[in-house]
C-alpha cells in the first residue's frame, strides 16, 4: 500500500504541473483587464493648498496684491487647481472679509460699560458684497447648530450678533469662502474642496453645497482630519450612505492620501459606495516643499509612474531665515521644480501623462472573470501541493485535497482573507520550487560527470538561470490574477504577510541545501544536530542574524534609503527608464550564476545558492505591490535579469582568473 501510495503521489506531479499550467493561462485574461484598467486614467492634476499661500501672503506688505501675483505665477508653471480648505470666523478675518469682537470690545468701540452677563460674539463686515456673501453662510452654520444669530449695523456696516463667546464660534467650520472661490474660479483654476467631519451631518445643507461644486466643475474631493464627511453620525442618521449617494448624483469623486499613518475612517465605505471614483494623492509636505528642484523632481514623476499617483498635493510654508533677515518662502523653489530647471512636468509628460483634472480609474472587469479565478485557484493549489511534494512526496495529494477544503471554507468565511493568503503561498511555492529544481540538476550533473569543461559548466549555468528565472515567474499570473481588485491599486486594501514571502523561499531553499541533497534525511539531520557549537559559530550566526534584521529593513514601503544609494537610483533611472532592484542585479542574479557556475566544480559552493535564492522571491515580490502597474513591473523583472546576468558573466570571468592565479601561485606559497 505504502509502494501504491508512493506511485499515486509521483503520478499526481504530472497533473499537478498540467493545473499549473491551465492556471497560468487562466490568468492572462485577467491580467489583460488589469492592464486596460491601468492605462485608463493618464491625467496627472497638481493642487496648490490656498491657505498656505494666504499663511504665506500675511508677510508681505501688500498681501492681496501678492496673492494674485503668486496665483498668476502658479498657473503659468502647471498648477491648475486650488485647495479650498472649510472657513472659520478665524479665517475670514485673517482674509479681512470681517472683524470680530467679543462684548467687551464692543462696548468699549461704543464708549459703554462692558456687560455683566453678556459674553457674544460681533461680527463686522467689511463691505456690501461681503456681506451678501456670508451672511447666509454664517447664519445658517450657526443657527443649524441652535445658536442663535441676530442681524444689526455697526458704524453703517452690516454686521450680526452670534449668541456664544468668541472662543467657541471661531471653532465652528463652514463653507468655504464663496468669495475666494469665484475669484479662483474666475482665474481658470479647477477647485479641490477639502472637508472635514467635525460639524452634524445635514443632507439637505449637503445638498445645496455639493450642487453648488457641481455648478463650478468640481470633480474631486479631499477629506481632513481623521474621518470622511458623514463618519460621525452613520450610527443615528446613516450620513455616510447619504454623503456616498448624493456624491454619485452630483459626479463627484473622492482623494486617497498617500502614506497616512491611519486610513480616515469611513473612507473604505465611502469608496465602495461611489463605485471607487477614487483617485491616489500624494502630498508634498511644507518641509519638503524646500528639497532640491531635482529631488522634488523626480519624486513626482516617480511617484505618477511607479505608484499610480494622479493628483499631486504641494504645500508652502513661511520661514524666518535669520541668515537672510527675512521671512522666505518655497514657492519659487516649487514654480522652480515644476518648470525649469527641474522639469517635473516635462518628465511625467514624457512618461505618457498630461495635465488636467485627474480621472479614476475604468475597472475592466470581463463577464468570464470569476470563472477564470475558479481555474487560477486549482493551479494555485497544485503549485503549493507540489511545493511540499519537494520536501515531503507522500504528502502531495493530501495537501492539494486540504487546499482544495480549506479554500472553500475560507472564500465563504472571509473571501478576501482568502485570495490573499493563496497568492502568497503560491509567491513562495514558485521561487522555492525553482531553486530546489536548479539544485537537484546542479547535483544531477555532478553525479553524472566528474570533470566537466568550463564552456559545458557556463552552458549549464545560463541554461539553468533562464530556466530557474521562467519558473519563478510562473507565480506573476497567480499574483496578479488573485489580486486583480482595484481596491488594491487604490491601496484601500493591502496584499499583507509579504515579510513572509521575503523570507520564507530562503529558508526552505536553505533547508534543502542542509537536508535533502543526497543520503537519509534522518541521518543528516543526527549530524546535523550533532555539530559542535563554537564560539566562531555563534559570531557567524550573529552577524548573519544582522544581515537578515537589515534585509528585513530593506523590504517594503518602509525600508530606509542611503543618499548614495538614492544617487544610484537616480542614475539607473534615467539611463533604464525604469528603476531595476539593486538587490536583484547586483547581488542576487549575479551569485546563482556565479554560485551554480562554481557548484559544477565545487560541491560544498551549492550553499552560495541559499543567498542566490534572494533574486528569484524578489522577482515575483515585484508584483506584489499592486499599486504598481503591471508592466511596469515586468520590465523592471526583466532588466533586472538582464544586468545581473552580464554582472554575473563579469564575476565568473573574475572568478576564473582568480582560480588560474591560486593554481599558478599556490605551490610557490606553500614552499
Amino acid at each position: 500500500m505504502h509502494r501504491k501510495w508512493q506511485r499515486w503521489s509521483i503520478t499526481s506531479r504530472k497533473w499537478l504541473w498540467i493545473l499549473v499550467v491551465i492556471g497560468i493561462v487562466a490568468a492572462l485574461p485577467v491580467a489583460y483587464d488589469r492592464w486596460k484598467t491601468e492605462t485608463s486614467s493618464n491625467q496627472v492634476e497638481l493642487v496648490f493648498d490656498y491657505r498656505d499661500l494666504v499663511d504665506v501672503a500675511a508677510y508681505q506688505a501688500h498681501p492681496q496684491d501678492y496673492i494674485n501675483q503668486q496665483l498668476d505665477r502658479l498657473q503659468a508653471a502647471g498648477i491648475g487647481s486650488m485647495a479650498m480648505f472649510e472657513s472659520t470666523l478665524n479665517e475670514f478675518q485673517q482674509t479681512r472679509r470681517l472683524t470680530l469682537y467679543n462684548s467687551n470690545e464692543m462696548a468699549k468701540l461704543n464708549k459703554e460699560v462692558p456687560p455683566a452677563n453678556d459674553n457674544l460674539t460681533y461680527v463686522v463686515f467689511s463691505n456690501e458684497e461681503t456681506a451678501d456673501k456670508l451672511s447666509p453662510i454664517i447664519d445658517g452654520t450657526f443657527s443649524g447648530l441652535g445658536i442663535d444669530v441676530t442681524s444689526w449695523t455697526f458704524q453703517g456696516r452690516r454686521a450680526l450678533i452670534i449668541d456664544t463667546p468668541v472662543e467657541n464660534a471661531v471653532l465652528k467650520s463652514m463653507q468655504s469662502d464663496p468669495i475666494t472661490i469665484e475669484t479662483l474660479h474666475n482665474k481658470g483654476f479647477t477647485i479641490v474642496p477639502r472637508m472635514g467631519d467635525s460639524m452634524p451631518y445635514d443632507e439637505a445643507s449637503m445638498e445645496r453645497l455639493l450642487s453648488y461644486y457641481e455648478s463650478l466643475g468640481v470633480k474631486r474631493i479631499l477629506f481632513e482630519g481623521v474621518s470622511v464627511k458623514g463618519f460621525n453620525d452613520q450610527e443615528e442618521m446613516k450620513s455616510l450612505d447619504s454623503f456616498g449617494r448624493l456624491l454619485k448624483e452630483h459626479g463627484i469623486g473622492i482623494s486617497a492620501i498617500e502614506n497616512l499613518k491611519k486610513p480616515q475612517l469611513g473612507f473604505n465605505k465611502l469608496a465602495y459606495i461611489i463605485d471607487y471614483d477614487v483617485v491616489r494623492l500624494y502630498s508634498l509636505s511644507e518641509a519638503d516643499a524646500n528639497l532640491s528642484v531635482d529631488v522634488i523632481a523626480d519624486r513626482l514623476a516617480l511617484a505618477s509612474k511607479d505608484r499610480n499617483i494622479r493628483m499631486f498635493y504641494l504645500n508652502a510654508a513661511p520661514t524666518r531665515n535669520t541668515l537672510k533677515a527675512s521671512i522666505t518662502d518655497p514657492l519659487d523653489n516649487l514654480i522652480d521644480s515644476l518648470q525649469e530647471p527641474g522639469h517635473a512636468i516635462s518628465k511625467m509628460e514624457s512618461n505618457g501623462f498630461t495635465m488636467g483634472q485627474a480621472t479614476a480609474f475604468t475597472v475592466y472587469d470581463s463577464t468570464l472573470q470569476h470563472y477564470l479565478k475558479l481555474i487560477v485557484v486549482l493551479g494555485g493549489l497544485a503549485f503549493i501541493a507540489l511545493m511540499v511534494s519537494c520536501f515531503l512526496p507522500i504528502l502531495t495529494i493530501p495537501a492539494f485535497v486540504l487546499g482544495l477544503i480549506g479554500s472553500a471554507g475560507l472564500y465563504v468565511l472571509r473571501p478576501t482573507l482568502f485570495e490573499q493568503a493563496l497568492a502568497l503561498l503560491v509567491a513562495i511555492s514558485a521561487p522555492t520550487i525553482a531553486m530546489i529544481l536548479a539544485i537537484r540538476k546542479i547535483n544531477e550533473v555532478n553525479k553524472s560527470t566528474l570533470d566537466m569543461k568550463n564552456s559545458r559548466r557556463l552552458t549549464h549555468t545560463l541554461v539553468l538561470y533562464i530556466k530557474t528565472s521562467i519558473l519563478s515567474l510562473c507565480a506573476v499570473p497567480f499574483v496578479i490574477a488573485l489580486l486583480n481588485n482595484v481596491t488594491y491599486q487604490l491601496v484601500l486594501e493591502q496584499f499583507r504577510g509579504v515579510s513572509l514571502l521575503h523570507f520564507a523561499p530562503i529558508i526552505l531553499t536553505g533547508i534543502y541545501v542542509l537536508l535533502y541533497r543526497g543520503g537519509q534525511i534522518v541521518n543528516d539531520m543526527r549530524k546535523l544536530l550533532h555539530v559542535r557549537i563554537t564560539v566562531l559559530g555563534v559570531v557567524v550566526a550573529g552577524i548573519i542574524g544582522v544581515i537578515g534584521m537589515y534585509y528585513l529593513s530593506r523590504t517594503g514601503n518602509a525600508g530606509s534609503v542611503t543618499p548614495l544609494e538614492m544617487s544610484f537610483r537616480s542614475i539607473m533611472e534615467d539611463t533604464f527608464g525604469v528603476r531595476p532592484r539593486n538587490k536583484e542585479f547586483l547581488m542576487a542574479h549575479p551569485l546563482f550564476i556565479l554560485g551554480a557556475f562554481m557548484a559544477f566544480k565545487y560541491r560544498n559552493a551549492i550553499f552560495v545558492m541559499i543567498i542566490a535564492s534572494i533574486g528569484q522571491l524578489s522577482i515575483v515580490d515585484t508584483f506584489a505591490h499592486i499599486h504598481t502597474p503591471m508592466m511596469l513591473s515586468l520590465v523592471r523583472g526583466l532588466l533586472g535579469l538582464g544586468l545581473g546576468l552580464v554582472i554575473g558573466l563579469v564575476a565568473v570571468a573574475a572568478w576564473q582568473i582568480a582560480e588560474g592565479c591560486w593554481k599558478r601561485w599556490s605551490p610557490l606559497l606553500r614552499r
